[in-house]
């Protein structure tokens, strides 16, 4: 099972990971130095390329975390399996999200001419289509400041969290770096639209 590497959970397990290790992994000898206190401490292993990629050191794109690599940070930060760190997170926070049966598209698994249906709260409802190199065009919006034929950039659709659209042009004019829709509740509706 893989989980995004984007959630905000994950961050949380590096930070907790780096104050246990006693620094911050900012270089690839630090991230031997942990393989090799993990392997002492759990008798478990986990290659220092896979650390590099849940820190985003490394520059090979990975958008997601094998369960049993986050098991082993969470077991070497916190005594116990991701499962549990989640738990104890939410407890921490109050939070009240899913933290693993998120439904989520990714634009790498997306071909040109692809199409989702996006919502938010109150009443918004969009439809997208993939241009492909990560940007979608508008070709449906109710209730939206979205407008049919803007363009942006995104990397990943996630339902239950905020949608971030890079770059958002209209008639070819960008009109904002950043237009991020469902601040509070996330997306609400994510589809991929069939034939």
């Amino acid at each position: 099972m893989s989980i995004p590497s984007n959630i905000p959970q994950i961050a949380r397990l590096r930070e907790r990971v780096e104050l246990r290790f006693g620094k911050t992994l900012s270089v690839h000898a630090d991230f031997l130095a942990l393989v090799s206190v993990i392997e002492m401490e759990l008798r478990q292993h986990i290659s220092e390329s896979t650390l590099e990629r849940v820190w985003g050191y490394s520059t090979r794109g990975y958008q997601t975390v094998s369960l049993r690599t986050l098991d082993v940070l969470s077991k070497y930060a916190e005594g116990c399996d991701w499962d549990e760190f989640c738990r104890r997170l939410h407890s921490e926070s109050g939070d009240e999200s899913e933290l693993f049966n998120v439904e989520y598209i990714s634009t790498a698994d997306l071909t040109i001419g692809d199409c989702l249906q996006i919502g938010w709260l109150p009443d918004r409802l969009c439809e997208v289509r993939y241009l492909g190199e990560n940007r979608f065009v508008a070709e449906r919006c109710e209730n939206s400041k979205l407008q049919v034929g803007d363009t942006f950039s995104c990397l990943q659709f996630t339902l239950g969290h905020p949608l971030t659209m890079n770059d958002l042009c209209r008639n070819n004019t960008l009109i904002g770096k950043t237009y991020v829709v469902g601040q509070k509740n996330g997306l609400i509706t994510l589809t991929r639209i069939v034939g």
